[in-house]
């Protein structure tokens, strides 16, 4: 199950238990939305309460990573989990995102609300 907010800097994406296709397809038409509405999307995924992802959804997402290589500013993810960084770590080499990983939402949002700012980012996980 995903749960997507637009707040004011960026994305909100929560998952609980398992990422399916489904719900990355719904993850893509929100921020195609936000790419044409604001030019790019920061994006805050909390994965803390994602049990698995299914195969589909991991290719899915390589593809939309690869074809949307430019439409990303910031990307705060919030995971504890070495395949979540390791994900990360991945995606950072197809898209030209900034990607940092987080412990705590507050971090990811404080993070998210630097953007533009000459403040120095927080040391990622």
């Amino acid at each position: 199950m995903i749960s997507i907010s637009h707040e004011q800097n960026y994305v909100h994406v929560a998952v609980i238990g398992e990422f399916t296709v489904a719900d990355f397809r719904e993850f893509e038409e929100n921020v195609v939305y936000e790419i044409r509405f604001r030019g790019h999307a920061n994006l805050l995924f909390d994965l803390t309460e994602m049990i698995s992802y299914t195969l589909d959804m991991a290719v899915e997402e390589v593809r939309f990573t690869r074809e949307h290589k430019q439409d990303f500013g910031r990307v705060a993810v919030i995971s504890d989990d070495q395949w979540v960084a390791w994900s990360a770590w991945l995606n950072q080499l197809l898209s030209d995102a900034e990607i940092e990983l987080f412990s705590s939402v507050d971090a990811a949002r404080d993070w998210l609300s630097q953007e533009g700012t000459d403040t120095k980012a927080p040391a990622s996980i």
